[in-house]
């Protein structure tokens, strides 16, 4: 792996920041993988699938996945 440093909003540094080491190895999988689709230029469909299921197996539910993007709302 390596290190890059990417512009974010300041209440998601913060959440980062914030998390704790399980929390932020989640949310550096779940980054890793959206970036990795991107540079295969997979269909959205299939990316949206694949990160469900990377997710998923790393232990992101979909309620957990709901309340996550309610705080964002």
């Amino acid at each position: 792996m390596e290190t890059i440093s990417i512009e974010v909003k300041p209440e998601i540094a913060r959440a980062y920041q914030d998390a704790n080491l399980i929390e932020r190895k989640k949310m550096q999988i779940i980054l890793n993988s959206s970036l990795k689709q991107f540079v295969n230029r997979r269909s959205l469909e299939k990316i949206i699938q694949e990160m469900q299921a990377q997710a998923q197996a790393h232990g992101l539910t979909q309620e957990i996945l709901n309340e996550i993007l309610s705080d964002e709302i």
